[in-house]
C-alpha cells in the first residue's frame, strides 16, 4: 500500500521519547486516519486506537476511560505505549481533558506518546489554542500531490487537473457522475455542515454556501467584496465575507490570496483573489463535464493555474510560505511567494507564451525579488506540479 511522507514523519516522532503531542490536521478525505494506522505498523510499542466517533456524544468520561486503558499497556517489559486518539473533535471538552491528562503523565514520568487527528480542523484548531499551547506538534495531512496521486493511483496528468487530490475519488474517476456525487455529498457538504457551519459564529450558512460556490467558480480571479455582495442573495457585508472566507481556508476548501505589495497593512486590505485547495473543487462547481473543461484552452488553463495554486497552499502549511498574487495597473502576476527575506513571482502558462510583461514589471518593482514561468520547456507543469523543480534558486 503506497504510504505518504506523512507516515514517515509520524512513525518517527511516535519512536522518540515523549516530548509532544501530534496532532495530524488537515482536509477531510485526505488520508489522516489511514497515515495514523500505517504509521502504527512501523512502531515495536503497544498501541491503543480509539475514535472519537465509537462512542455517541462521547464526552469527559469516555475520554478518561479510553486514556488510562491506553496507559495500562505500560509493563515493567514495555514501559512505553502509543495511544491515538481519532476524530477528537467529536469528544465534548476534549481539549480541557487531554491537558489534564497530559499533565498528569508528565507528573508521573509516564511514557504514553500520543497522537491526536480530527476532520474538522477548525474545531481542532479552537481546542488547541485554548487549551493545549506548548504541548504540541503539527503536522499536516494536504491534499495529495500529482506526483502521490500518479505512483498510488496511475493518474495522467490530465486525471489530477480534472480529479485532484482526494483518494477516495480515485477510483470513480471513470465515472463522472458518480465521481461528482461522491465530491459533493462526502467531501463538500460534509465539510460544510460538519465543520464550518457547526461553528457558533455562522449566521448566514445560506451566505456562506453561496460564497463558497461562486468562489469555486471564479477560482483564479479577483473579485472585490462589493461586486460579491452584489451577486449574493443573502444579505451580508464585506467583514461577514471576509469572515466566511477565513473559515473555508482553514477548513482546506476555498481560500482569497491576498495582494502582495511589500507592505503588510495594504496586502490585508486588499481584495482577494480566490483560489481552491483541489482543483476537483473548480470541477464540480462547472456546469460542463470534465471532459469539455480539457478541450477548451481557456478553462484548461484556468484548471493549471487552479492547480499550480493548490500545489502552492500545501507547499504552505509544510515548508511555511507565504502566498500572495501581484497586479499593478495592467500588469498581473499569477503567485508570489515569501518566505523568510526571499520572494518569488511565478506566472502560469499553459499554451504559447505571448509576453511575459507582468514579470518584467514585477521585478522593476522588486528587483530582489526571482521570477519563473510555469509550464514553459525550461520549467514544464508536470515537473512543477511533481515537486521535481525547486521554487527558489540554491
Amino acid at each position: 500500500m503506497f504510504q505518504r511522507q506523512l507516515v514517515s514523519t509520524l512513525s518517527s516522532r511516535l519512536a522518540e521519547p515523549r516530548r509532544f503531542i501530534q496532532i495530524v490536521m488537515g482536509p477531510r478525505q485526505t488520508g489522516k486516519t489511514t497515515a495514523l494506522e500505517q504509521a502504527l505498523q512501523k512502531t515495536n510499542l503497544p498501541y491503543r486506537f480509539s475514535s472519537g466517533d465509537q462512542a455517541l456524544l462521547a464526552g469527559r468520561t469516555w475520554l478518561q476511560e479510553e486514556w488510562a486503558a491506553a496507559r495500562r499497556l505500560i509493563t515493567k517489559d514495555s514501559p512505553s505505549a502509543i495511544f491515538i486518539l481519532d476524530e477528537i473533535q467529536a469528544v465534548s471538552q476534549w481539549s480541557s481533558v487531554v491537558k489534564m491528562l497530559w499533565d498528569e503523565d508528565a507528573r508521573s514520568g509516564i511514557d504514553l506518546r500520543v497522537a491526536l487527528t480530527g476532520s474538522s480542523a477548525l474545531l481542532l484548531q479552537s481546542g488547541l489554542s485554548e487549551s493545549l499551547m506548548g504541548r504540541f506538534e503539527t503536522l499536516h495531512s494536504t491534499h495529495w500531490s500529482y506526483r502521490e496521486c500518479r505512483e498510488a493511483f496511475g493518474y495522467s496528468f490530465h486525471d489530477f487537473l480534472l480529479y485532484g487530490g482526494y483518494p477516495g475519488g480515485a477510483p470513480l474517476r471513470h465515472e463522472p457522475d458518480r465521481w461528482k456525487a461522491y465530491l459533493e455529498s462526502s467531501i463538500i457538504e460534509s465539510t460544510l455542515s460538519q465543520d464550518v457551519l457547526a461553528l457558533e459564529s455562522i449566521r448566514k450558512p445560506a451566505l456562506l454556501r453561496q460564497l463558497f460556490s461562486l468562489g469555486c467558480a471564479y477560482s483564479g480571479q479577483e473579485i472585490s467584496y462589493r461586486k460579491l455582495l452584489g451577486q449574493l442573495d443573502d444579505a451580508g457585508n464585506t467583514t461577514t465575507l471576509a469572515h466566511y472566507l477565513e473559515l473555508l481556508s482553514r477548513a482546506g476548501m476555498l481560500t482569497g490570496l491576498p495582494k502582495y505589495s511589500g507592505s503588510t497593512l495594504r496586502m490585508r486590505g486588499s481584495s482577494p483573489r480566490f483560489a481552491v485547495y483541489d482543483t476537483a473543487l473548480m470541477v464540480v462547481a462547472s456546469a460542463e463535464s470534465p471532459e469539455a473543461l480539457l478541450k477548451d484552452p481557456a478553462k484548461f488553463g484556468r484548471l493549471a493555474e487552479g492547480a499550480v495554486g493548490a500545489y502552492l497552499l500545501a507547499r504552505s502549511k509544510i515548508d511555511r510560505l507565504d502566498l500572495y498574487w501581484w497586479r499593478d495597473g495592467n500588469h498581473e502576476v499569477d503567485f508570489v511567494i515569501k518566505q523568510g527575506d526571499r520572494v518569488l513571482g511565478i506566472e502560469v502558462k499553459s499554451g504559447a507564451v505571448k509576453n511575459l510583461d507582468g514579470l518584467s514589471a514585477f521585478r522593476k518593482k522588486f528587483p530582489s525579488a526571482e521570477t519563473m514561468v510555469v509550464g514553459t520547456a525550461q520549467t514544464p507543469l508536470e515537473d512543477f506540479l511533481g515537486g521535481n523543480l525547486p521554487l527558489f534558486s540554491e
